[in-house]
């Protein structure tokens, strides 16, 4: 998909900037480019994430690589056409409550919000995002299916309820597993987080925690743990992913995304997102599917329209569901 003249116009208006290093593909150099709660990730707390792309087509190393790392990172496996159109069709319905600039492909954050002026309910608005066309044809098409097959090993099958994800300047997501969330009916439960269009580490990408699907101090226990059923409890880790990772002696995982790439992971690898800092002022898009075996069991919460979601309360208990004004909740 060809950008138009008026939106390479107002791109280059905007003057240079270091996002750019997602258009050429990505830089094993994130020094001082990853940011947590505002503090530059040292260069010895980073790694950049081992691609598998390559593997696909060789089911058996793409399990064992999976086992052996706690992820997958599959680079340009999908159709940009497909991510390109999903973009525009999300960020077409955030710059008509206010929340984006035009040209709204851009992705720039107006710093105001008209949502709750201009909709009547902030979940059937985010379900209605969440559902469009273009983004299911990515977050749910053929091509998704073809390459879950090959990681589940038979015929796979997504959830319906979606994790869309637009994050401002500010925006971060803090150490979790998502074993609390998934796992009610069984941990067999794959999580598919996409960039939706290309994100540099300076706008906040997801990230990995090396080795940490084998943190049993963390994992066991966990083992049991239900965030809807034990409001006692977080899912986030208390410390924040930069400490962590410098009391640990462990590295956060990441690399400059481009559109269409995934990682792919299990309910048992710790994982989070760097802080959005970049200085234009573009909105991180992003999304995350759960994705199961079609044989086993499946989460009545997370499928259906419209799903329940975690808590019942549907796509009205999303981040995204919030105007990008307000800041996202923890849990």
């Amino acid at each position: 998909m060809s950008s138009s003249p008026a939106l390479a116009e107002a791109s280059a208006a905007l003057g240079p900037d270091r996002d750019a290093v997602a258009t050429s593909g990505p830089s094993d150099d994130l020094h001082g480019r990853c940011k947590v709660q505002g503090l530059a990730v040292p260069q010895a707390c980073l790694g950049v994430l081992r691609d598998s792309a390559q593997a696909l087509g060789e089911p058996d190393t793409l399990a064992a690589r999976l086992r052996d790392e706690g992820y997958l990172y599959l680079r340009g496996v999908l159709d940009t056409d497909l991510v390109d159109a999903a973009r525009s069709e999300v960020f077409g319905r955030l710059a008509s409550v206010g929340e984006l600039l035009e040209p709204a492909e851009l992705g720039i954050f107006s710093g105001r919000s008209r949502r709750d002026e201009l909709v009547s309910s902030r979940g059937a608005f985010w379900q209605s995002v969440s559902e469009g066309p273009a983004l299911r044809r990515l977050t749910h098409g053929p091509a998704m299916h073809a390459v879950m097959r090959q990681v589940i090993g038979q015929a796979p099958r997504p959830h319906d309820y979606m994790f869309l994800r637009a994050g401002v300047r500010g925006r971060a997501t803090g150490l979790h597993y998502d074993y609390p969330f998934f796992t009610r009916a069984h941990d067999q439960v794959y999580t598919v987080w996409m960039a939706i269009g290309d994100v540099p580490v300076e706008q906040g990408p997801l990230f990995i925690v090396e080795g940490s699907h084998r943190f049993q101090d963390l994992i066991e226990p966990m083992i049991g743990f239900d965030v809807a059923q034990d409001t006692s409890r977080k899912a986030t880790l208390s410390q924040d992913a930069l400490s962590f990772a410098q009391a640990r002696g462990c590295r956060l995982l990441t690399t400059d995304f481009g559109r269409g790439d995934l990682v792919i992971f299990g309910m048992y690898t710790l994982h989070g997102a760097l802080e959005n800092h970049c200085e234009r002022q573009r909105v991180r898009l992003s999304c995350d599917v759960r994705w199961q075996a079609q044989a086993l069991p499946v989460d009545e919460r997370y499928v259906g329209s419209p799903p329940g979601g975690t808590t019942g309360a549907s796509y009205g208990e999303l981040a995204g569901a919030k105007p990008l004004t307000e800041a996202w909740h923890v849990r």
